[in-house]
């Protein structure tokens, strides 16, 4: 059996810090390996070294001093992760160069041109939408879109599309199904499905955060906990492994977490109530309770356009306050574009109709004042967090009490008790002090709930929250979203792809179509329902 990657006594190291201690592992012809554990946990720096590996520079295997080796026969290798779509938006965006256009819009690269980077002849896009990678991986609608444009969703099956276009030898797949529709899942599944009988194509490496869903073909897991390999082997035994270690820690335990984390919760709730009666604004924010059932956003008649491409159309839509709002639809159906207008990151919101708190935007209100009532999770915070450097944990969600990409103010003392509580909630009590960027891309995200729900603001918007969070920290995610929506003190609009997140509070939904024809120009975009 031909050994493709072989790894003798190895770890990973980055200026001389010790990542992953040292192990041994083959991929051979004909496995699937699956790379799994808890954020965090080692796999993340796994699956960048491998791919890097013959990139000089980038993150490096290290070999032990006791000896080791290291062989990879793959020639060449693609990794498609969340990371990898975060570099690529952020790439963009510091080359956009609207400030010295006429217009001041820069399209920057489309999806056609990004892909047909990776092709040895140039091709055109009508002769690209022919290619059986395209219709696999359901691109050829947006191949003349700016890369800017696309959805989360859309940006992924676009980075699928070119390493397949790539033709590389490894295929790295980290969190595939992140951020993606209904029908995008089934893309992916249809995809595993033929890649695993044939016998052409990459050899695939599979990365997981939430093992319930693996697809089928997985042969073998590699799992890493704490910076070490904690199982490696087959797919069978990592299932009998799971159901003893389930036995062991006793089906309460989780259940305890969530009581103890609501005691926690409950009290810090009622001490930053009182915080905020007897603090000035500067020392500790308000906490406001908006009056029941106040409007809180207002939109009519709303349309919103790039071009001829049109993502909301006609929309009317109130959210009041109590009412916990699920917003789901396909990729490229409008939903982050919807939560833009709210959070004032697009500005085609004056242009149209929309009120927030009462006050319609454009009448002469800041962006701050409307900010300070809200909490934050979105892809695009995660970005422009990803582009701050030197910022520490505890900074991040102190910067969530003054609406802040980094902190410029200075440490209350009060704050900074607060924090250590939410800290405490989200299991990354005495991590204060670590880096924001030595985190996984999933503590990344469990750091950045937090940090949106610090002030128990009156509204908290969550555009896929969920993404790369492991078991664990999603499930006490999600019970802890279930917990500030019972104070009454927020109200929460929640966008996910996925069912098992959806949260017994939200018996609103409003649901977003995709224009499928220039006919659709003229009819409503959405329709709304009770849960």
């Amino acid at each position: 059996m031909r050994v493709f990657v072989s790894i003798e006594g190895c770890g990973v190291q980055v200026r001389g810090r010790q990542l992953v201690e040292p192990f041994s592992w083959d991929f051979q012809e004909g496995q699937v390996w699956l790379v799994t554990g808890p954020s965090g946990g080692g796999k993340e720096h796994f699956i960048q070294a491998l791919a890097n590996s013959k990139a000089s520079g980038l993150l490096p295997l290290f070999v032990s001093a006791e000896g080791g080796g290291y062989d990879n026969q793959l020639s060449s290798t693609e990794l498609v992760s969340l990371e990898t779509a975060a570099a690529l938006i952020q790439e963009e965006r510091s080359n956009d160069q609207g400030d010295y256009i006429e217009g001041g819009v820069d399209t920057g690269r489309t999806a056609a041109s990004f892909m047909g980077e990776v092709l040895a002849e140039p091709v055109e896009e009508a002769a690209l939408s022919q290619l059986p990678e395209v219709n696999l991986c359901g691109v050829a609608s947006v191949l003349g879109r700016g890369i800017k444009y696309l959805s989360t969703g859309e940006i992924r099956r676009v980075l699928l599309c070119r390493a397949l276009l790539s033709r590389c030898q490894l295929l790295i797949l980290s969190e595939p199904f992140a951020g993606l529709d209904a029908a995008s899942r089934r893309l992916l599944r249809d995809f595993f499905s033929r890649q695993m009988k044939s016998k052409e194509g990459p050899a695939i490496l599979l990365s997981m955060e939430r093992f319930q869903e693996i697809p089928a073909g997985i042969t073998h897991v590699l799992e890493f906990t704490a910076g070490v390999v904690s199982f490696q082997g087959r797919l069978l035994d990592y299932q009998e492994m799971l159901a003893t270690r389930r036995l062991q820690a006793g089906e309460g335990q989780l259940q305890s977490q969530f009581q103890q984390k609501d005691r926690t919760f409950q009290e810090l709730h009622s001490q930053q109530q009182d915080w905020s009666a007897a603090s000035p604004a500067r020392d500790f924010p308000a906490m406001e309770k908006p009056a029941t059932q106040a409007v809180l956003v207002d939109m009519k008649d709303v349309r919103v356009a790039w071009g001829d491409k049109v993502v909301l159309n006609r929309l009317n839509w109130q959210v009041r306050s109590g009412e916990h709002w699920l917003i789901r639809g396909p990729n490229g159906s409008g939903k982050t574009t919807l939560l833009e207008l709210i959070t004032g990151d697009n500005m085609q919101v004056f242009c149209n109709d929309v009120s927030i708190f009462g006050r319609r935007r454009g009448t002469g209100e800041t962006i701050w004042e409307l900010k300070e009532k809200m909490g934050i999770v979105s892809y695009r915070l995660h970005l422009e967090y990803r582009m701050v450097g030197g910022t520490d944990v505890e900074a991040v969600l102190l910067s969530g009490f003054h609406d802040s990409i980094g902190l410029y103010q200075q440490r209350s003392q009060v704050e900074q008790m607060a924090v250590q509580r939410w800290l405490e909630i989200g299991g990354f009590q005495g991590r204060g002090g670590e880096p924001f960027s030595s985190l996984s891309y999933g503590e990344q995200r469990a750091i950045l709930i937090l940090r949106a729900a610090v002030k128990c603001p009156p509204l908290l918007i969550l555009d896929e929250p969920c993404h790369g969070l492991d078991e664990e920290q999603r499930s006490l995610v999600l019970h802890l979203l279930e917990t500030i929506a019972a104070t009454g003190t927020t109200t929460l609009l929640h966008v996910t792809h996925d069912p098992t997140e959806v949260l017994s509070c939200e018996r609103h939904i409003l649901e977003l179509y995709q224009r499928q024809s220039p006919e659709d120009d003229h009819k409503e975009c959405y329709r709304i329902m009770q849960g």
